[in-house]
């Protein structure tokens, strides 16, 4: 773990750091480097990984369209990750990526079909972050929705 992450609190360490490099290695396509860090990243809490993450997506996704996201714009964002990624993650699953944005927009129903494995969240995922960030760094937006997750937990 890099000092990066020293000043979070210790159970979101490990989730922010498996995080980074998992993006980082989704960023250059690295496949080896990427399977590496999704263990790590879903060997971690489930509750607390899909919480910081799924802010974390929520925030870049505010970011990326301040004028407001509407249908077009989430399928625009899915098709742009799910081409990219197809060209070296083959096997990427449309579906998931399309439960990560529902679930990070606060409007995933429960269909009472299992959720997908944590390695396949965190897989896909990072893939969607790398996908939204563009080049941004993506230590700023975890930071960010760590900010927002302790706020919201101190307000409740």
């Amino acid at each position: 773990m890099t000092n990066d992450w020293r000043h979070l609190p210790a159970p979101a360490r490990p989730i922010a750091a498996a995080t980074q490099a998992a993006v980082a290695a989704a960023t250059v396509r690295d496949r080896e480097a990427l399977a590496s860090a999704v263990e790590d990243l879903a060997a971690q809490d489930p509750a607390q990984t899909g919480l910081i993450l799924g802010t974390a997506v929520r925030v870049l996704l505010e970011d990326t369209h301040p004028d407001g996201l509407d249908g077009d714009d989430v399928r625009g964002v899915l098709e742009q990750c799910v081409r990219s990624a197809g060209e070296w993650q083959p096997d990427v699953d449309p579906h998931v990526v399309l439960i990560l944005l529902a679930g990070a927009l606060g409007v995933l129903e429960d269909d009472g079909e299992p959720p997908p494995k944590p390695e396949v969240l965190a897989r896909h995922a990072a893939i969607l972050l790398a996908s939204l960030l563009e080049q941004r760094p993506v230590t700023h937006y975890l930071t960010a929705a760590l900010g927002e997750i302790e706020r919201a937990q101190l307000n409740d």
